[in-house]
């Protein structure tokens, strides 16, 4: 920044000193006392001004915008470090599109603005002030005219700023919004097309085209006033220079050259001027991507480790609830009430009951996924929030009905459960899983490519890629939520011996609407809104004939 600001102060000398050498030659020219020998030594001066001012603004193009892409990167890897931190209750409000935006354009623009911002502003107000102080010395009257009509100029560009800042961070909002229905759309396609809404999809997206074009319409018109008005202080201050330059020209009360140097100083005065007024655009642009980009990073970390937070280690499987606590937002309706329950290490609890009922609310608060809001979830005897966050996920493991695939091959995302682990424990965790036949069999065996999301494989065999994923992860604690509800019966079957074997030796969790699966489970929880209303194995809940014996007659 130093460098390149150096470099801007050196051009922007030389660019002061060229209408000194025109006074200096006109003057002479006049009185006939130009030489060929003076001709010559202040165009060698030019010449050798003109070159180093080339090298000044060859590193300020190429050194200044490294310097400026520098900046980007670093802060598109804290807004993404950010984003990695931030819990579940801030995506279950947010658009992917929004975000994206801000870690793209938002950031573009606010490299531009973090080059050409310090460096537009030092060059104009050298070029400013120089030209200020030199024309003073020639003619003060005629200098204090003509730098009297700037804070007229300066306070029309104040009162368009306001609007202009407005204009263009909801035109940004309006980009956010356009990715975020494009996104919706191409991810969802397959669901467009079975419903035959593309037309539909048509005309939604042409609503959020109209409003972004309408958004960038009027951030046009401010900006089109913002140049209307430049123009417009451009030719009064050339008509002042002529007139009334010409003027004292006459009177006898400046020399030609000194005139010839005024016209060449108001010329660079009022192209410093400009660069600086067209510059509140990129500038507005900029701060508004910064606007947007503190909204993220002040986004507040609500669950992170403690100081004092410590490794989970040599996790046995015990998890407790004590008086566990629940909503999902402060004035929202409590979820889980004073929850109490303890599970011995290995032991297999399957959750049953009504949608709505916190099963899965219950299972999301044990990796800490959200954070209770009242009580404490003990691993071990060990309170979640006393252990770091790291730690405690690696021993937890998660199977959900929807399976996420990451965009790359099998292996690849076979060994997201342990990146550190080679081929052949790829190769084991996926026969463990019952998924190494199906994956030989595919185009490029472990190295084929899955799709967005794992689209060419079916239901079945990306919940056993994802079922592989874990045996290779090993963690002591499992979640299965749904994981087979969603497949069909063959696909459903096989699933369910890849999560028995899974689960073998494991504290698991298993939420379940088709009771079929949970009838070996060691303990059944029925969970409702009122909390755990029933508990016991399959035979007891049966011979109670409560609310677990009418949803086994509703479901069976």
């Amino acid at each position: 920044m130093v460098a390149d600001l150096l470099c801007a102060a050196f051009s922007s000398v030389c660019e002061l000193v060229f209408p000194v050498l025109v006074r200096e030659i006109t003057d002479r020219a006049t009185t006939g006392t130009l030489v060929v020998s003076f001709i010559l030594q202040m165009g060698g001066i030019y010449v050798l001004l003109r070159l180093l001012d080339t090298f000044a603004n060859y590193y300020m193009s190429d050194i200044g915008h490294v310097m400026g892409a520098k900046l980007e990167t670093d802060m598109r890897r804290d807004l993404f470090d950010h984003l990695q931190k931030l819990s579940f209750r801030f995506y279950d409000n947010a658009k992917v599109g929004q975000i994206m935006s801000r870690i793209t354009h938002d950031l573009f623009d606010i490299t531009e603005f973090s080059h050409h911002c310090p460096e537009e502003f030092f060059v104009s107000g050298i070029k400013i002030v120089g030209a200020f102080i030199i024309l003073l010395r020639v003619n003060v009257p005629l200098t204090l005219i003509l730098f009297l009509l700037l804070p007229m100029m300066l306070l029309s560009r104040i009162l368009l700023r306001k609007k202009m800042k407005q204009a263009f961070k909801y035109q940004r909002e309006q980009v956010g919004e356009l990715n975020a229905a494009i996104e919706d759309n191409l991810l969802g396609i397959r669901v467009v097309k079975s419903f035959a809404n593309e037309d539909f999809e048509r005309e939604r997206f042409e609503d959020g085209n109209q409003r972004f074009f309408g958004a960038k319409k009027n951030a046009y018109k401010y900006m089109a006033l913002f140049h209307g008005g430049i123009r417009f202080f451009d030719g009064v201050m050339y008509i002042a220079v002529i007139i009334i330059g010409a003027s004292f020209l006459l009177a006898g009360r400046i020399t030609p050259g000194d005139f010839m140097a005024y016209l060449l100083y108001i010329q660079t005065l009022i192209a410093s001027l400009r660069r600086l007024v067209e510059f509140t655009e990129q500038f507005q642009r900029g701060t508004t991507g910064i606007e947007r980009f503190m909204e993220i990073m002040n986004e507040p970390v609500e669950i992170a480790d403690r100081e004092n937070a410590v490794p989970l280690s040599d996790v046995q499987g015990s998890v407790q609830f004590d008086n566990v606590s629940f909503r999902y937002s402060e004035n929202g309706k409590p979820v889980l009430s004073h929850i109490n329950l303890s599970v011995r290490p290995g032991e297999n609890i399957a959750l049953v009951g009504p949608s709505g009922g916190g099963k899965t609310t219950l299972c999301n608060l044990i990796p800490r996924f959200y954070e209770a809001v009242n009580g404490r979830i003990l691993i071990d005897g060990r309170d979640v929030r006393e252990v770091t966050l790291e730690s405690l996920r690696q021993n937890i493991g998660v199977v959900q009905q929807d399976v996420y695939l990451f965009s790359g091959t099998v292996g690849e995302n076979i060994l997201y459960g342990r990146p550190d682990a080679d081929k052949r424990a790829v190769e084991e965790a996926a026969k463990a899983a019952g998924a190494h036949e199906f994956i030989s069999a595919l185009p490029n065996g472990y190295d084929t490519y899955v799709g967005e999301r794992g689209v060419k494989l079916s239901g079945g065999q990306k919940q056993r890629i994802a079922i592989a994923r874990l045996f290779l992860k090993n963690p002591p604690i499992l979640i299965l939520d749904e994981a087979t509800s969603a497949l069909d019966n063959e696909s459903e079957r096989l699933v369910q011996q890849s999560l028995d074997r899974l689960a073998k030796g494991r504290t698991t969790f298993t939420i379940a609407h088709r009771l079929t699966t949970v009838r070996g489970a060691d303990r059944i929880l029925v969970l409702t809104e009122n909390g755990i209303e029933e508990s016991g194995t399959h035979d007891e809940l049966l011979k109670k004939n409560g609310l677990y014996a009418g949803l086994h007659r509703l479901y069976t």
